[in-house]
């Protein structure tokens, strides 16, 4: 594992390539002041019509490959996780990305790597997903269970997907394109995800039951038992993560 970690911080261009489908959003509004404490350094918060935001996601993560390589048995798995909208200005170049909270997979080798290479917020639990659909119609669900914790994210759609509205919040919450974490020495990484806009299922029928006050400290857990604000299925596509930069 050591070894496979200095491959992947002495490389340059890609990291990592892969497929995100069938992503399951749940977005609600927070007190910024919540967020205050975990926003990586040389980031600020990105509000979307002055409020800020924060978004339980739930993804089928496929064809994953690190520095084109497939690696064995980590090909099709979930991946949970608990996110913030941060922006950082650099020169004329808005850049508007996302920070994680935690974020949740079903193997410890894809947790350690994520931990090593950008010291994101990974932890190990067993998680499952169920996919439903019919003509005009889909049921989407993505459950995770630990020691302490655990959590079940559901939605139904119905119609077509289409793209956001602009300047929609559908918009405003797909449309970043940087990750930034922060570093052991108090420094931030930066790394840029790409992916093609995606096309989206809105919908009012979304729910998420669950203990998370041991992953996500008792306030944040309070406001993901709310209702969102908006919840949304995305096709999803293929992505790639490019390499981060110490900020």
């Amino acid at each position: 594992m050591s070894h496979l970690a200095s491959q992947i911080q002495n490389t340059t261009g890609t990291f990592l390539t892969a497929e995100w489908r069938d992503v399951l959003m749940l977005n609600y509004e927070v007190d910024p002041a919540l967020l205050s404490g975990l926003v990586p350094s040389g980031t600020e918060l990105d509000p979307w019509q002055g409020k800020s935001f924060i978004s339980l996601i739930g993804l089928r993560f496929l064809n994953m490959k690190m520095l084109g390589v497939p690696i064995p048995f980590l090909h099709d798995f979930e991946q949970i996780n608990l996110r913030f909208y941060v922006r950082r200005r650099e020169g004329n170049e808005l850049k508007r990305g996302v920070a994680f909270v935690r974020e949740i997979v079903p193997h410890r080798a894809v947790a350690t790597i994520a931990r090593v290479v950008y010291n994101e917020q990974y932890v190990t639990r067993h998680t499952s997903h169920r996919l439903q659909r019919n003509q005009g119609s889909c049921e989407a669900q993505y459950c995770w269970a630990g020691r302490h914790d655990r959590g079940q994210l559901s939605i139904s759609v119905t119609g077509h997907p289409d793209f956001p509205a602009h300047g929609s919040l559908e918009q405003f919450i797909v449309e970043h394109y940087w990750g930034y974490s922060s570093r052991r020495d108090c420094a931030s990484l930066e790394y840029r995800v790409e992916h093609p806009s995606w096309r989206v299922w809105s919908s009012h029928d979304a729910t998420f039951e669950g203990d998370v006050v041991e992953l996500y400290g008792r306030e944040l857990a309070e406001v993901v038992r709310q209702r969102p604000a908006s919840a949304f299925l995305a096709e999803g596509s293929e992505i790639t993560v490019l390499r981060g930069r110490r900020l």
